[in-house]
C-alpha cells in the first residue's frame, strides 16, 4: 500500500499555490511531475560529471559514459529486454516513432499496407501517413466503438498479408483505454507484420515486459514517467534494429568514414548520432528507479481507486458526460458538461488552482468520431488524492454556476 503523504513529499511542486489556492495537478497525461531525487540528479550531473560521452579518455568523460550506459542497462532490466543494445535513447516517443517510420521506407512499397488505430495520438498517425506518401502504401485504420475501444473483429478482417507494420498505442492519452496489445501483436505476427507499440501513456502506469509482449518496437517518453523532458526510449528487437537504416547521420553513429564510403557503428550507436541528451538519459534511469521503488503493483492499485472514485463523483454532476468508457482503462477521465465549452471550464478551474487539459489532446479523429470539439481531461497519478478529486468536483459545480 502507498503512504500517499510520504509519496507527495517527494514532489516539491505539489506544495505550491496557484492563484492563491493549493495546486491540484490533474494534467499528468500531458507530463508528470518530478520527484526530488530526479531534480537532484539533474543538478548532480551538471555539477559533478558534465562531459561528452564515449569519446574522451579523461576522467569526467569516463564517469559520464559509465553513468549513461548504466542507465541503459537499468532500462533494459525494467523492460525485460534481451540486450542492452536493444534500448535506444531518444528525445521522446515522437522521435522513436519517426525513427522506425523512416526506416520502414526500406521495407514498404506501393500496394503494401500500414495499420494504425482510430484512437492514436497524432504522433502515431502522421509519421505513418508520411511513410505512405513516400512509398505509395495504404494507411489502414482499426475502427473504434462508442466506448472508445478498438473493434477487434474489424482488426482481424483488416489484417492481411499486405500488412507490413501495425502501430498502436498501449493506452490512449485521450480516453484512458488500455488496448489488447498482446492479441494485436500475436495476430499481426501470423501474417508477418511488425508491431510498434506507443507506450507514452503506459510507462507511468505499468511495467511492460518485452519478452512477454513479443512486440518488435516499444517507445515511451521520459517526461511522462517522472523523468526529464527531451528524454525517451525506443526498444527494438535486435534483428529489426540491424535491418533498419540509420535515422540520422553524424558523429558517434559511424565506424569508418571516407569520402568514398561510410560504415555504421554497431547497435545501439548506429541510431544515436551526435551528442545526445546525456543528462536526460542518465536521469531517466533515476526516474525509472524511483517508479520501481514505489512499485508498479502499488501504482496500479491506487490509481484504479482514484479512477473509480473520480468516475463515481464526476457522474454526480448533472449534464456531465464521460467520453471513453472502456472496460479496461487507466486513470484518465475525459468529459464534457452539457452547454459548456471545455476551454471556459478549464480557465475557471485554473483560477481555483486546478490544472486540467482541455481541447482535442492531439487526437482529432477521436473528437470527430464523437462529434465534439474537445473534452476536459482529468488525468490522475499515484501522487494525487481523493480530496483533490473532491476539489475538482466542487470546482466544476462552481464553473457550471458561473457559466450558466
Amino acid at each position: 500500500m502507498l503512504d500517499i503523504q510520504k509519496v507527495r513529499a517527494d514532489f516539491p511542486i505539489l506544495n505550491q499555490k496557484v492563484n492563491g489556492r493549493p495546486l491540484v495537478y490533474f494534467d499528468n497525461a500531458a507530463t508528470s511531475q518530478k520527484p526530488q531525487v530526479v531534480i537532484d540528479a539533474i543538478s548532480k550531473y551538471y555539477s559533478e560529471i558534465n562531459s561528452n560521452i564515449h569519446r574522451g579518455v579523461h576522467a569526467l568523460s569516463q564517469l559520464a559514459t559509465d553513468a549513461y550506459e548504466a542507465s541503459r542497462q537499468k532500462i533494459q532490466k525494467h523492460l525485460n529486454a534481451r540486450y542492452a543494445h536493444e534500448v535506444l535513447f531518444t528525445a521522446g516517443t515522437t522521435h522513436g516513432i519517426n525513427l522506425v517510420a523512416n526506416g520502414f521506407t526500406k521495407f514498404v512499397k506501393e500496394g503494401d499496407e500500414v495499420m494504425v488505430s482510430a484512437i492514436e495520438h497524432h504522433s502515431n498517425i502522421v509519421p505513418w501517413q508520411m511513410l505512405c506518401e513516400r512509398t505509395g502504401a495504404k494507411l489502414v485504420v482499426i475502427p473504434m466503438n462508442d466506448n472508445g475501444e478498438l473493434v477487434m473483429e474489424e482488426f482481424n478482417k483488416l489484417l492481411t498479408d499486405k500488412t507490413r507494420i501495425v502501430a498502436v498505442n498501449h493506452i490512449s492519452n485521450a480516453l484512458g483505454t488500455i488496448n489488447p496489445i498482446k492479441y494485436i501483436i500475436d495476430k499481426a505476427h501470423t501474417v508477418g507484420a511488425a508491431v510498434l507499440i506507443d507506450g507514452a501513456q503506459a510507462a507511468p502506469h505499468l511495467r511492460p515486459d518485452m519478452q512477454a509482449l513479443d512486440c518488435d518496437f516499444y517507445t515511451f517518453s521520459g517526461h511522462k514517467a517522472c523523468g526529464p523532458t527531451g528524454s525517451g526510449v525506443l526498444y527494438g528487437k535486435e534483428e529489426w534494429l540491424n535491418k533498419l537504416p540509420p535515422y540520422q547521420g553524424g558523429g558517434e553513429m559511424i565506424k569508418d568514414v571516407s569520402f568514398e564510403k561510410t560504415t555504421y557503428a554497431d547497435l545501439p550507436h548506429k541510431f544515436e548520432a551526435g551528442t545526445p541528451n546525456i543528462a536526460g538519459g542518465i536521469v531517466l534511469g533515476i526516474a525509472i528507479d524511483y517508479l520501481d521503488s514505489v512499485g508498479f503493483d502499488n501504482i496500479i492499485a491506487y490509481e484504479q481507486e482514484l479512477l473509480d472514485y473520480g468516475t463515481e463523483q464526476l457522474l454526480k454532476i448533472e449534464g456531465l458526460r464521460i467520453i471513453g468508457t472502456a472496460e479496461h482503462k487507466t486513470s484518465v477521465i475525459s468529459f464534457m458538461i452539457e452547454g459548456l465549452h471545455p476551454y471556459d471550464v478549464g480557465a475557471i478551474l485554473d483560477k481555483m488552482g486546478i490544472a486540467v487539459r482541455t481541447g482535442n489532446h492531439c487526437t482529432q479523429p477521436i473528437m470527430q468520431y464523437f462529434g465534439i470539439p474537445g473534452t476536459i481531461r482529468a488525468s490522475f497519478a499515484f501522487y494525487n488524492t481523493k480530496e483533490e478529486i473532491d476539489a475538482l468536483v466542487a470546482g466544476l459545480n462552481k464553473a457550471k454556476m458561473m457559466l450558466a
